[in-house]
């Protein structure tokens, strides 16, 4: 059963504990944030591709099906099937200091948003203070027993709250949240990056290795060329100026082999650098077009889908949302600010007394504050967090544009890859033709060895144009894949939001 005595407890304290629930719920200024509707556009370019050229008898040469609505996997560079390229990005995402770095990142916005939260609650002190004094004899003395020399025992809790009325707070944390989705964004974006730049890489390697393979065996076969012609100079069959033309077309072809390897010796530092090693070890992995499948099934998600899987365009979504939240705490600073304070303890003249009766003491008070005069410096800053919205809000469109275009980029080139390729192997099987019957002709006597020699520039040049269309068609799928996302929301370490 209550007691009279905490009835009027219940009765004293009712009013404040009601003022208190007000204030803590208070009002919340500042827009509500609502996410950009998707563009209304119904696809990527004016006449979307079905299905590429395929070209017979030649690497890479196979046709490819763009494939709606069809979700991307998380793993999206397995779709070439090449072990050693899975190997070299499984340990490049665990070792990369790029990763670890924006995992970092997002830790410390997460904590910052957790830090802000702590804002919601009353912050609660507790403490002691022992102090020996004398007071002058000529003042009062400090103590009911008028002695003048005396210890004090003074242990209190102290409890202080500002109540969030206008929502300063809850938009500071709305604001540190939206901070903590970009830092997620970024690391998917790091993610995808890294996966794609080592596929480049390992692609661009392959090319390598098979220009100087056909750079070598081209060299091969103008020495043998020089061999017979000096022959036939020394008979008198040739004249001098034919074994000329041979010597500068072999040193031209033997002049192009450094650059390759130098190239080649590069691309190898960078892989090393981009699996988070130093350029002093050597990779086990190696890469040949042979060893890399051309992904026949190609995903193409919806426009409606873009906004939602493209990590660039999600930072710029959070970027906005960061940067609504912030006008409502320009604006809420503008406005009154409350604090509430409480404190209670014992004080006492002898330590084992320090919690007897009559030792006790309380207070309670609140305390109102609004700027009156700054300058203008609060309203300004109100007017600069609006303007930032629009600025934020122009970044993302932007982005938004951008994206459509990376994927309309590399619609168009997957399509005149295939159509590329087709081209540059008819032009290296012609040039082939050609050079078989100019030398039939020059054996004959029907041309002079100068035509035979610019038949073999036009192969050779064919052969290594065959090169580059192969490495266009990986190069270009791959950049498919990372301009529809990568599939970052279907990977385990990338945390949900």
């Amino acid at each position: 059963m209550m007691t009279h005595r905490e009835s009027n407890l219940k009765l004293r304290w009712a009013p404040i504990l009601t003022a208190f629930l007000v204030l803590a719920c208070g009002c919340l200024v500042g827009p509500n944030y609502k996410p950009p509707a998707p563009p209304q556009v119904t696809g990527y370019t004016p006449a979307m591709p079905h299905e590429t050229s395929s070209t017979a008898d030649v690497r890479g040469g196979e046709a490819q099906r763009f494939v709606s609505r069809q979700d991307i996997p998380g793993e999206w560079w397995t779709v070439f099937h090449s072990q050693p390229l899975n190997d070299l990005i499984a340990r490049a995402l665990k070792a990369s200091p790029d990763i670890k770095a924006a995992q970092a990142a997002l830790l410390v916005a997460r904590e910052n948003v957790l830090a802000q939260r702590g804002a919601y609650f009353p912050n609660a002190s507790a403490g002691i203070t022992a102090d020996h004094s004398r007071t002058s004899n000529v003042v009062s003395p400090a103590t009911a027993s008028g002695a003048l020399t005396y210890s004090l025992y003074t242990p209190q809790v102290n409890v202080s709250f500002v109540p969030d009325v206008f929502g300063l707070n809850r938009r500071t944390v709305e604001s540190l949240a939206a901070q903590e989705q970009q830092a997620r964004f970024a690391l998917a974006a790091t993610h995808i990056t890294l996966s794609s730049n080592i596929v480049l890489a390992a692609i661009q390697e392959a090319s390598l290795r098979e220009q100087i393979a056909t750079t070598r065996e081209l060299i091969n076969v103008n020495t043998e060329m020089l061999k017979i012609l000096q022959e036939q100079f020394a008979k008198g069959y040739v004249s001098r100026l034919d074994v000329a033309a041979q010597e500068s077309q072999l040193a031209q072809v033997e002049a192009t082999l450094p650059g390759l390897l130098k190239q080649l010796a590069q691309q190898r530092d960078l892989l090393v650098v981009l699996s988070g090693g130093f350029p002093d070890t050597d990779l086990p992995e190696n890469f040949s077009l042979s060893s890399l499948q051309l992904p026949q099934d190609l995903p193409v998600s919806l426009p409606s889908q873009l906004v939602e899987q493209r990590p660039d365009v999600r930072q710029a979504e959070s970027n906005l949302h960061a940067a609504s939240a912030q006008i409502g705490v320009a604006i809420a600073n503008r406005l009154p600010s409350i604090a509430l304070t409480a404190d209670a303890g014992s004080m006492s003249l002898i330590f084992s007394h320090m919690f007897g009766p009559g030792t006790s003491f309380w207070d309670f008070a609140g305390g109102v504050t609004q700027t009156v005069f700054d300058g203008g410096t609060l309203l300004h800053k109100e007017r600069a967090a609006k303007a930032a919205y629009v600025q934020a809000s122009e970044q993302y469109r932007s982005t938004v544009i951008t994206a459509f275009q990376n994927v309309a980029d590399t619609l168009a080139a997957v399509q005149q890859d295939a159509d590329g390729l087709k081209a540059a192997t008819s032009a290296r099987d012609a040039a082939a033709a050609t050079l078989d019957l100019t030398k039939k002709q020059y054996q004959s006597g029907y041309v002079n060895y100068l035509s035979l020699l610019s038949a073999e520039q036009g192969y050779q040049q064919s052969v290594m144009g065959l090169v580059q269309a192969q490495v266009n068609r990986y190069s270009d799928t791959a950049a498919l894949f990372q301009s529809l996302g990568g599939g970052w929301w279907n990977r385990n370490d990338i945390p949900p939001s």
